[in-house]
């Protein structure tokens, strides 16, 4: 389908960090066609006219566990071991499909209502989280975040070593790359070198991106430290783990060592600054990683971690957190925050997403700049990073596909989902008996 996007403000995210005005952008199927000033000769099946709105690039959420929507405001009050152990934990060991796909659909209704079109997820029961994803018509790397409590592998058995090829053979790749898997280790601290091993050379074998808990908190980073004598970054370097594409999701505690590392061999660092602020793992070092060359993206954790999924909130968080937190209201600006939530997690996942240019993917939203809390605008980037809100997104194009308009979801049925939430999926998981 040819559709015309006009009379519009356009956030272009290149490198220059271009805001066009009265920019037209062309979509071709799901691909930007063309991006220009004048009107492009030609009809279109479809206009959209953005008359005081801003097109930018659609969010990249480079680190979530959407079906964990469920759990909001599940076990607050807990440092994270706890919280995980005694709360989270024991409900995860109910799940089935059903309420996975339940959950997941909401938890992706809210993060396209706030303009996300493109996910990375690390999860279990990950074959109904991808047949939710697929329906939505957002673009996911999917990775089941595998673990390994005892020593002794046989990865003909191992329960995530089957999982990962099982889903790597049914879905990566799917729908044009709608779906890719990439192979996951979920920390340091729940696995062992065996699987380190294994799927490093399965992520390698098979052209798959990597994506690993890393240094969340100060007990898990020392206590490697303990067993090792080295960081989890650097334990893990020497099993492969980060020689290829791959995600290290927190990064709170890493160190220069640790950059070096990263910097070298492609790792993007995804900095989560709400779940690290609530469950109060700390302030990852965003400006130092990236003034020693880490790409570092953004994402929201899961709704149990963070409670919203509003992806505005987590970018203005970004945007002014480490200017407080070095004393340096230029440590970071709304720009390098925008980067982090568009074009350097389309880098991270290894997709053409995150940038209005021609040949990238059609991923793409519209900002009503005529709101109350975006007026006046003096600067279109500062009322992005500091004053949007996800309320302010009235329309989310995924993969040249309007999936939301207006307050309306076109490939969710939300009511439905809603009571399946409330008659299956919150009974299964909490019901005490």
């Amino acid at each position: 389908m040819s559709i015309l996007i006009h009379n519009c403000t356009a956030v272009l995210m290149d490198q220059a960090g271009t805001v066009l005005p009265g920019a037209y952008v062309t979509v071709a199927g799901n691909k930007i066609g063309w991006v220009g000033t004048q009107r492009p000769q030609g009809s279109f099946e479809e206009e959209i006219d953005g008359k005081g709105r801003v097109l930018m690039p659609g969010f990249v959420n480079a680190h979530t566990h959407v079906p964990m929507t469920a759990m909001r405001g599940y076990g607050d009050g807990n440092n994270l071991q706890d919280w995980l152990h005694n709360y989270i934990f024991p409900v995860e060991a109910r799940w089935d499909d059903r309420a996975i796909q339940a959950c997941t659909s909401l938890g992706l209704a809210e993060m396209i209502a706030s303009g996300v079109t493109t996910i990375a997820d690390m999860y279990g029961h990950t074959d109904a989280v991808a047949q939710a994803v697929v329906a939505s018509g957002i673009s996911a790397n999917l990775s089941c975040g595998g673990v390994q409590f005892c020593d002794g592998l046989d990865p003909a058995t191992h329960h995530d070593c089957v999982v990962q090829r099982e889903l790597t053979e049914k879905w990566h790749g799917y729908n044009d790359g709608q779906i890719l898997v990439d192979a996951s280790i979920h920390g340091e601290y729940t696995s062992h070198r065996e699987l380190w091993q294994w799927m490093a050379d399965y992520a390698q074998s098979h052209n798959l991106g990597m994506h690993v808990h890393i240094s969340e908190t100060k007990a898990e980073h020392e206590a490697c430290i303990a067993r090792h004598g080295k960081t989890p970054i650097q334990t893990l370097n020497d099993y492969g783990v980060w020689d290829t594409r791959a995600i290290a999701a927190h990064c709170v505690w890493t160190t220069p060592e640790d950059w070096e590392i990263m910097a070298r061999k492609g790792v993007s660092a995804i900095h989560n600054p709400i779940s690290n602020l609530k469950l109060g793992s700390g302030i990852a070092p965003v400006p130092a990683m990236k003034q020693a060359g880490v790409n570092v993206c953004l994402g929201t954790d899961g709704v149990s971690s963070n409670n919203c999924t509003d992806f505005f909130s987590d970018l203005k968080f970004a945007a002014i957190l480490h200017n407080g937190a070095n004393c340096d209201p230029l440590a970071l600006l709304p720009l390098d925050a925008l980067n982090m939530a568009t074009r350097n997690g389309g880098e991270a996942l290894g997709r053409k997403t995150g940038s209005i240019q021609a040949g990238y993917q059609a991923d793409l939203i519209l900002v009503d700049f005529s709101h109350l809390n975006l007026t006046p605008c003096h600067s279109v980037l500062s009322n992005l990073a500091y004053a949007a809100h996800g309320s302010d997104v009235v329309m989310n194009m995924a993969r040249g596909k309007v999936i939301y308009q207006d307050g309306e979801f076109k490939t969710i049925d939300l009511e439905r989902v809603k009571r399946e939430m409330a008659d299956y999926a919150l009974p299964l998981l909490f019901s005490k008996t």
